[in-house]
């Protein structure tokens, strides 16, 4: 039995039949693009290709990179609000920007920060940087991250939505084989509901989205 034929969504459990190609399928349901599970990489193999990554909190072309999400709180949210690095990896730009304009940011990254006392406190917002795509149980991680995150707040997701326009079978973000799950529009919108988030901004690359 070829195991990579029978897969549910790991978001919404909907049994998936519509292959993209060899590694990928597509949800009907949500919309969103899944690896296989063959094709996951160990939790050894993972963290050896982030370690490979060359960011430096003050390499001025990451600060850029990720701009999107950190002038986004510097407008929404004050140094009095707690925020949560979730997935910060082992160069968190964004929060080490905000710190040194006096927000309170806690770190958190099951690689490079494990520490799971963030669970013991509420966050008037998360941010995530090029993070939800990695997830493997994303169902799970939203019910987590929404679990510590006060009503009203804040939910800042950076990731590549995939859309029709793009070449999918050699779009970078699905030959990077540690990215499982790739999020589209309808996918956004599917959470939203599912999640009860209301959207406060969805552009190809930042989503920002409030506690109900």
């Amino acid at each position: 039995m070829d195991i990579s034929l029978f897969m549910n969504c790991t978001l919404c459990n909907t049994p998936l039949t519509n292959h993209v190609d060899e590694y990928f399928f597509i949800c009907d349901n949500c919309g969103a693009y899944l690896k296989k599970y063959p094709f996951y990489l160990s939790p050894e193999k993972e963290k050896e290709r982030y370690q490979k990554h060359q960011n430096n909190v003050n390499d001025i072309h990451y600060q850029i990179f990720t701009s999107p999400i950190t002038h986004a709180i510097l407008q929404k949210q004050s140094p009095n609000d707690l925020g949560l690095d979730y997935g910060c990896g082992n160069a968190p730009v964004i929060s080490k920007q905000l710190m040194d304009k006096g927000y309170n940011v806690k770190l958190y990254d099951p690689f490079f920060y494990y520490n799971e006392d963030y669970l013991n406190f509420s966050y008037d917002y998360i941010f995530s940087c090029e993070v939800f795509e990695h997830f493997h149980s994303p169902k799970q991680e939203i019910e987590k991250l929404l679990s510590i995150l006060k009503p009203n707040g804040y939910l800042y997701i950076m990731t590549h939505l995939y859309h029709s326009d793009i070449d999918f079978k050699n779009w970078y973000y699905r030959r990077d084989p540690t990215h499982v799950f790739i999020f589209t529009i309808k996918t956004i919108e599917y959470i939203s509901e599912k999640f009860s988030l209301n959207i406060q901004s969805l552009t190809e690359r930042l989503i920002i989205m409030k506690k109900r």
